[in-house]
C-alpha cells in the first residue's frame, strides 16, 4: 500500500477535510486502500475514476466538490495551495547497474531516469564512478525537476549532459526512444528489475513516422488539435501550425480518443497535445496523428532530416 502517513499530516496542516484522490493507471488499484485509510482518520475521499496521462492532467474538475486533489505518482507541474503531488518512489538493487557495463564504449555516459527513480540517481552516480564510469546528471526543466529525469514529452535532462552515450535506467522502450531521437546519442536502456538490456534503434519508429507523413501529404481535410488539460495547452504553437495550410482548421477537446476522431471524419490530424499519442497510440486511430514538426515536413517548412522530436515546452 502507498505510504500516508506523511500525506495525512500535510492535510491537517492545511485543516482539509473533504480529500479528491487522483491516480495514474498504474497505481489506480491502490485507491480503494488509500482512500480507506484516509476515511478511517476522519478525511471524506473522493476518488477520480477518469484516466490520468501526467502530471499534465489534473482532475482540476474535482476542486470545487473537495478542499484539496491529491496526484499521486508525478513531480509537480502547476502546484496550488489546494493540489498536493505525492511522488511513489521505487528501490531497486544498485548491482543491477552490472548489467549496463558491457555495453558501454565510452568512459564518460549520461544518467536519466523516470521520477520513480530519480532519489537514487546519487547513488548510481557513484556506483558507475567506483566501477570506473564518469556519469553525467543534470537537472532537467521546469517539467523535470529531479536530477536526471525525463518525461515522454521532456528529454532535456538527457540532452544537457552533452554526452554521445546515455543510459537509461527504468522500464518500457518508451522513454529510451525519445532520448535517442532528443540527443542523436547511443542509448543503453536497462530494466533494473528484469536487468534485461537494450542497446536502442530508433530506425523503426522513424521508418513508420515517414510511412505516416507520406500518408499525410494527400490528406484533403486536416484538424490542428489542441488539448484542454491545463499541462498539455499550446494554443500559440496550434494557431502557427494552423497557418501553414488552408487545409487545416482548429479542434479543442479535453480527451483524445480513436472514437472522437472517427466521427469528426477528417482525413489528417496534428496534435499538440501529449506527445505519447502519436509516438505510442498510431495505431488506434483511424488517420494520421503527426507531431507538430512531421506537419512542418508535411507543409514543406522543415525536412526530413531537420526531423525532431516532440516535446511540450520546447516549441
Amino acid at each position: 500500500m502507498i505510504p500516508i502517513s506523511d500525506l495525512i499530516s500535510l492535510l491537517r496542516d492545511r485543516n482539509a477535510r473533504r480529500i479528491a484522490l487522483q491516480f495514474p493507471a498504474g497505481l489506480k488499484r491502490e485507491a480503494y486502500a488509500v482512500a480507506s485509510a484516509l476515511k478511517e482518520q476522519g478525511f471524506e475521499p473522493l476518488i477520480s475514476g477518469d484516466p490520468c496521462y501526467g502530471a499534465c492532467d489534473l482532475a482540476n474538475d474535482l476542486l470545487p466538490y473537495a478542499d484539496i486533489l491529491v496526484h499521486f505518482g508525478h513531480t509537480p507541474l502547476n502546484a496550488t495551495e489546494k493540489i498536493l503531488f505525492e511522488l511513489i518512489p521505487r528501490d531497486f538493487a544498485l548491482n543491477a547497474l552490472e548489467t549496463a557495463l558491457p555495453f558501454f564504449t565510452e568512459k564518460r555516459i549520461g544518467l536519466v531516469t523516470t521520477a520513480q527513480h530519480a532519489h537514487l540517481v546519487m547513488a548510481m552516480v557513484e556506483w558507475l564512478g567506483k566501477n570506473g564510469f564518469e556519469a553525467v546528471v543534470v537537472e532537467g526543466s521546469p517539467r523535470t525537476p529531479l536530477p536526471g529525469q525525463v518525461l515522454g514529452c521532456s528529454f532535456e535532462s538527457a540532452r544537457r549532459t552533452g554526452a554521445t552515450e546515455i543510459l537509461y535506467v527504468g522500464t518500457g522502450l518508451f522513454h529510451p526512444l525519445g532520448v535517442q531521437l532528443a540527443t542523436k546519442a547511443r542509448v543503453i536502456a536497462l530494466d533494473p528489475f528484469s536487468r534485461e538490456i537494450q542497446v536502442v534503434d530508433a530506425s523503426h519508429l522513424l521508418r513508420r513516422r515517414f510511412a505516416m507523413i507520406e500518408k499525410a501529404r494527400k490528406a484533403k481535410t486536416i484538424g490542428v488539435i489542441v488539448s484542454l488539460k491545463r499541462g498539455q495547452q499550446r494554443w500559440d504553437l496550434a494557431r502557427r501550425l494552423i497557418a501553414l495550410s488552408n487545409r487545416a482548421v482548429l479542434i479543442v477537446m479535453h480527451d483524445i480518443t480513436p472514437d472522437e476522431l472517427l466521427n469528426l471524419g477528417m482525413e489528417c490530424y496534428v496534435n499538440t497535445a501529449c506527445p505519447r499519442l502519436v509516438y505510442d497510440d498510431q495505431s488506434q486511430f483511424p488517420a494520421p496523428l503527426l507531431t507538430p514538426s512531421e506537419f512542418e515536413i508535411v507543409c514543406g517548412v522543415r525536412s526530413w532530416d531537420e526531423y525532431q522530436i516532440d516535446e511540450i515546452g520546447s516549441q
